[in-house]
This record gives C-alpha cells, structure tokens and sequence, in this order.
C-alpha cells in the first residue's frame, strides 16, 4: 500500500481501557517520511492489541526526527540513516543517550515515468546525472530530451544514503527539483516523462512509475537484505537509553513476526 503527503502531516492515533481509563501519557514517534508508513500501521494494530496506550506519529524527515530526540519532544526517533557523530555528541550533551534499534531493511531505488525507455544505469551514471555532469537522456540510451533531475532535501535520510551511495559527496545540480516526501518523489516523476528520481522500494509504485535496475541488479527484497543492491540500506528507531515501558512494549512487538508483518505490508524489507 503506497501512502503519500504523510511528510507535513501528524497522525494521532488513541485508544482507552475497557474500564474507561486511560494510562498515563503518550508515546511520541517522529522523522522519517520512509519509516512512516509501516510505524503508522504498526502502531495502529499495536494499540489495538493494547488498549489504553497512545500513541502519535508524525513524519518531516530523519534529521527532524533525531533533533526531536535531542531536544526531549519525541520517545521515538525514526530514521532512514544512522546517527551522525556530531549528532549523537550533541544529544550527549543535553543528556540524551541515543540507542540504536535496526527495525527493518531497504534499498533506494531510480525511478523514471513509465514512458522512459531506460531500464538501467550504472552507479556512475547516476552520480554524474546527479552531479549535472549528464543532462540528456540520449546520454544514457534515453531519448533526446533533458533530464528533470528529483531529488530530496537535505533533512532527509534518504537523501544521505544517496549522497553517500551514489554522489560520493559531491554537491547536486542546482537544476534539480528538490522535494519534501517520499511520496512528493513519487507523485513528481508520475506526472513528468522526463523525470529521475529516487525513492525507497516501500513507495515504489508500479503503476505509476518505473523502478530501474542499477548496475544490472534489480531493488528487490533479496537484493536489499543481502546488501547486493547498490543502494542497500536499514531503517532506524533510536530511543534515549534502553526503552522502558511503553516504547519497549511497542518496539518489542515491532521487531517481533507479527509485528515485521506490517513491515512486508507496506513493501519493506523484514528483518529476516
């Protein structure tokens, strides 16, 4: 199930006792537009199982949600990258002790709008299509025809990974169409014949655009988990300290066959 327009939005979900009373307080979950789909439904089938606990869950970026950590306004902080240094130094810091959950995999993959012929690119291409070194998609076994280069802001994880991954660290063409979501990716290469993106294999629909394969290998789940996939990746809760409580029990079951199932649902990688 795809989802899209989650970035800017905040879901709260509730749920009480069957006596009528509620426990105290509210997991709070915050970040990544990646992990927001299965920490959406995860959470809604967790506070069925447990009424009583409350639960909210926003979305606006990995390095948003890390800095929510930071500043003690969220539980949970969803991510599609790891923590950096500087990061975690700062939590430090402000007395925060950032601990690290792996709660599902993934891969980022290109995509175009169905139309496009390409079906593959190397790492190198990317890069230098990224880079507006490469401006035509004659260039690539494409038509003769400008690239509409998409990518993603910088608070997001999944435009770190790809920075990493693919642009080894050198700076995105200043032509390129930064958006806000993964699902803003989507939606933006939908309706663009001319368009390259890249977004994680969870928002991947088929329908409406067309994933290519990198370096002849195709994002898949086997490809993801195995590390085989050029852009291979996990996907992150971090909490302040060993969970307790409601956090424990929620990522408990998260991480548990029931819980990876909402992982697989939303098209994510589980962990086995």
């Amino acid at each position: 199930m795809k989802r899209f327009g989650l970035a800017a939005s905040t879901l709260a979900l509730a749920a009480f006792l069957f006596s009528g009373t509620a426990l105290a307080g509210e997991l709070v979950m915050n970040g990544s537009t990646t992990v927001l789909p299965f920490a959406q439904s995860s959470a809604e089938a967790f506070m069925k199982a447990n009424p009583g606990i409350k639960i909210s869950v926003s979305g606006g970026g990995s390095g948003n949600g890390i800095k929510a950590l930071i500043d003690g306004t969220t539980q949970i902080a969803n991510a599609s990258r790891q923590m950096k240094k500087e990061e975690v130094a700062q939590a430090k810091g402000k007395g925060i002790n950032p601990v690290e959950h792996t709660v599902a995999v993934d891969c980022i993959v290109p995509i175009v709008h169905p139309s496009n012929p390409v079906s593959d690119l190397s790492t190198e291409q990317l890069k230098d299509i990224y880079a507006g070194k490469i401006t035509n998609w004659k260039e690539v076994g494409g038509p003769d025809k400008p690239i509409a280069v998409v990518g993603r802001d910088t608070s997001s994880g999944t435009f770190e990974v790809w920075e990493e991954k693919i642009l080894k660290k050198e700076p995105v063409t200043p032509r390129a169409l930064i958006v806000a979501s993964s699902g803003a990716v989507i939606q933006t290469v939908a309706k663009n014949p001319l368009a390259l993106g890249y977004d994680s294999l969870g928002y991947v629909d088929t329908k409406s655009v067309k994933a290519l394969k990198i370096a002849g290998v195709e994002g898949t789940p086997q490809t993801a988990r195995g590390g085989r996939f050029a852009t291979s990746r996990k996907l992150y809760m971090y909490t302040n300290g060993t969970p307790q409580g409601d956090a424990k029990k929620y990522l408990d079951f998260l991480m548990s066959p029931e819980g990876q199932k909402y992982v697989a649902k939303e098209g994510f990688v589980t962990l086995k």
